[in-house]
């Protein structure tokens, strides 16, 4: 399959079901899809994202090569469909400790910002995955949960800031 193939293919919901269970036996055939998720400035590449999402589900194994290029992304990335789904992708894979540094400060960033509460939920998530590791942490991200769940409730905000608090009052005593 080649890169057009992929482009036109992604333009129907349709065919999504297909690409998804034949990217699982081509890994090729997703190294061109995240090259379009990645870098491709066409209207709908945020569809390669959402793929890539998908596929993962399914493949978790294919998406580890391109952690770190998903993280370097992040600061130049203007699409909120993608920021939402590579911060996702993030959210559910190891992550660079080399990374932490600037992963922690652009995720408190978009957690406080006016971004869509899909794209902040996905910022909380990452958060508190550092957070893990880097246990000093726990009291700033539980402070700038409740600050969310109070000032700028949404359901996602308050389901998942709720979830994570939960956890984290419980880790920091």
């Amino acid at each position: 399959m080649k890169k057009q193939e992929i482009l036109e293919l992604i333009e129907s919901w349709e065919n999504l079901a297909l690409f998804i269970n034949e990217a699982g036996k081509t890994p090729e055939n997703f190294d061109m899809l995240m090259d379009i998720a990645l870098n491709s400035t066409d209207k709908k590449s945020w569809r390669a994202a959402w793929l890539a999402d998908k596929i993962h589900d399914e493949y978790p194994l294919l998406i580890l090569p391109y952690i770190e290029t998903l993280i370097l992304k992040l600061h130049t990335l203007e699409d909120q469909g993608k920021r939402r789904h590579f911060l996702k992708l993030l959210s559910m894979n190891e992550l660079p400790e080399k990374y932490y540094g600037f992963l922690v400060d652009y995720c408190f960033t978009v957690l406080s910002s006016e971004e869509p509460a899909s794209v902040r939920v996905h910022a909380m998530q990452v958060l508190y995955n550092i957070s893990e590791k880097e246990p000093g942490l726990k009291p700033e991200l539980a402070l700038a949960i409740e600050q969310e769940i109070e000032y700028r409730p949404t359901p996602g905000i308050i389901s998942r800031g709720k979830r994570l608090l939960k956890k984290l009052r419980k880790e920091v005593r």
